[in-house]
């Protein structure tokens, strides 16, 4: 199948041997250009020392920031000017450690970044406790007798809604004492699964033996031989199954964590503890669950419909992966995606155009594999630099989507750095996903729009698992954490037995009569490593179902919804995170957005089978 969108071109010589370039081999246009952070070591072996030397001097405004409010802001204005550095030093070390992994002396520089960056948190450690001692009468008076301080109002306020949760000084450091070996579990989880637990060998596709390992299984869990899927499943989850009770023990450690902190710290549930964070009640988390729970038919029909649409008698776990159509075949060019991506993210106009261009045009992008190079894609960057984007692009379409993924957490990071002063110009958590996720949905339907019937298919299936894995499964997840944690606040213990059965009922909800649940899939709970930061998984649901509203709008509403977006992308972390996406037209507050969400999941399955029965 040739995808029809665009022609391919002759890929660059650096990519016709079949080896992995070395980085020399790479041209310069095709690199990150870190000279926007620093110049080259020496500068950042420069500004380190001076950090260091500055990093003492905080002490002697310890006890003493709210002698005067222009003590108060000569710190604030202190500390910003060393975070500008501390990010920029960061940064660089880490960025260049991931040009080539292999190179010691970077890796030396980003080892020594994050030891001064955990001297430089220690040694302002004592800001948010005076904030919080000084009380909120203090710091209104503050606020009033000085302007300058008047911009800082929403960050104190942030501080001052943890009155309440902050204990004594003994007792926070007591607390901050315990987070190690609170962190047991994690580790213990990490070490088991990603050190001493070994998996089987299989045959692949070619009858090649093959041992499993979790890299492996994604792959190898899609191929077309079910045989290969089947065996891949089984030699997983087998594995995971016999260390199901050191699973249930590590993970019920760590529920019982998190009910520690929480009751320290005053809070009426785990799950309020960790929302409170991002100032989201915990009404929006059960809205999340109530929706996706409600509208599960939806699900049950996507499975019914791959069922058929793959000629299976029964439909088992393994099936779940394998794509429903072939990936396009044809390879893009560097040029040819920076086109795709341009062509479909227009509905943001010529502002957000203007910008994407340039930072494809001006180093911000590193865009090829080479030997050594750090694996994936992220955007990354610090306060007072434009942002970066490491790539590994090697010209598949779901690599112009990584592209238009990426630019997209640039390009808020972009607009929010240069609109918000520097305290607020970083976004939550709870928003980082909208923006990349609006790039992605405006680039599909830019796609679909222009696409044949097969590429149709194919795109449309992608979009059917990215919401099946993103909505739905997240949302499991999600009503799996809280229900253990409930029960473990009502004092029931969290045998694996338990855990396995409360897993095999969640999946036999959510995939519905279609689906045979394999018995191996009940231990699959021990495979989650987001379960050890709890209650994180919804923020995916919200975040999906928040940029589909945000790119029907910016395609059906035009220059009205197109501004409403671009405030946005300004916004930062300047008012409560659900508040900016309201002024951006969605409230996550109500059950609307992810209500269309799954209705428009509906339609696409409804137009998918039309496809493939045409």
């Amino acid at each position: 199948m040739v995808f029809s969108l665009l022609h391919s071109d002759q890929p660059e010589d650096f990519l016709l041997s079949g080896e992995t370039p070395l980085r020399k081999d790479i041209p310069e246009r095709y690199l990150w250009n870190l000279g926007a952070v620093f110049p080259d070591t020496d500068s950042w072996e420069r500004a380190f020392s001076e950090l260091e030397g500055e990093i003492g001097t905080f002490s002697s405004f310890q006890g003493d920031l709210f002698s005067a409010p222009a003590r108060l802001l000569e710190f604030l204005r202190a500390e910003e000017k060393a975070g500008e550095k501390m990010g920029k030093l960061y940064a660089y070390a880490t960025m260049k450690s991931h040009e080539d992994t292999a190179l010691p002396l970077y890796q030396g520089m980003a080892d020594r970044a994050g030891t001064l960056l955990a001297s430089f948190g220690a040694a302002l450690s004592f800001f948010r406790p005076e904030v919080l001692a000084a009380g909120r009468g203090r710091v209104e008076e503050f606020l009033a007798a000085s302007a300058d301080l008047g911009v800082y109002r929403h960050s104190f306020e942030e501080i001052l809604r943890m009155e309440g949760h902050v204990l004594s000084r003994e007792e926070e450091e007591l607390l901050a004492r315990s987070q190690e070996v609170a962190r047991t579990a994690e580790t213990a989880f990490s070490l088991l699964t990603n050190a001493d637990m070994t998996f089987p060998f299989i045959l692949d596709e070619k009858g090649v033996e093959t041992e499993l390992s979790e890299e492996r299984y994604f792959l190898l869990n899609r191929s077309k031989d079910r045989r290969v899927r089947k065996d891949s499943f089984t030699g997983i989850y087998g594995t995971y199954g016999r260390y199901r009770n050191v699973l249930g023990s590590l993970y019920s450690g760590s529920v019982k964590s998190d009910l520690f902190f929480s009751k320290a710290r005053k809070y009426p549930s785990s799950l309020e503890a960790s929302l409170h964070g991002d100032n989201i009640p915990a009404e929006v988390y059960s809205s999340v669950v109530s929706t996706v729970r409600k509208n599960l038919g939806a699900l049950h029909d996507y499975m019914a419909l791959r069922k058929k649409a793959l000629s299976l008698e029964e439909l088992h776990m393994y099936d779940l992966n394998v794509p429903l159509a072939d990936e396009p075949e044809v390879s893009y060019t560097w040029e040819q995606a920076k086109e795709m991506v341009a062509e479909g993210l227009a509905p943001l106009g010529e502002e957000y155009l203007s910008v994407l261009k340039e930072g494809f045009a001006s180093g911000w992008v590193d865009v090829y594999e080479n030997r050594g190079k750090r694996k994936g894609a992220y955007s990354w960057g610090s306060y007072g630099t434009h942002p970066y984007v490491l790539l590994n692009f090697n010209g598949s379409l779901r690599d112009v989507f990584t592209v238009a993924h990426e630019m997209g957490h640039s390009l808020h990071t972009w607009f929010s750095h240069r609109d918000q002063p520097q305290v607020y110009a970083d976004y939550t958590i709870f928003l980082a996903e909208v923006a990349s996720t609006t790039n992605e949905a405006l680039l599909l339907e830019s796609l679909l729009d222009r696409a044949s019937k097969e590429e149709r298919i194919f795109l449309l299936n992608h979009y059917l698992d990215q919401v099946r894995t993103t909505v739905f499964r997240q949302t499991m997840f999600a009503e799996f954490e809280r229900e253990t944690h409930r029960l473990a606040e009502e004092g029931e213990a969290l045998p694996a037995e338990r855990l396995c059965g409360y897993w095999m009922d969640l999946n036999r909800d959510y995939h519905g009569p279609a689906m045979t649940v394999d018995r191996e899939i009940e231990v699959e709970w021990g495979r989650i490593p987001h379960f050890y930061s709890a209650f994180y998984v919804y923020k995916y649901v919200t975040g999906f179902a928040a940029a589909a509203a945000l790119s029907r709008a910016l395609r059906e509403e035009g220059e009205e919804a197109r501004r409403r977006y671009l405030g946005f992308l300004s916004r930062g972390s300047s008012a409560w995170s659900l508040d900016i996406l309201r002024e951006a037209g969605v409230d996550m507050a109500t059950s609307d957005p992810l209500e269309k969400t799954i209705e428009n999941f509906r339609e696409k399955t409804a137009l998918l089978e039309k496809l493939l029965t045409e």
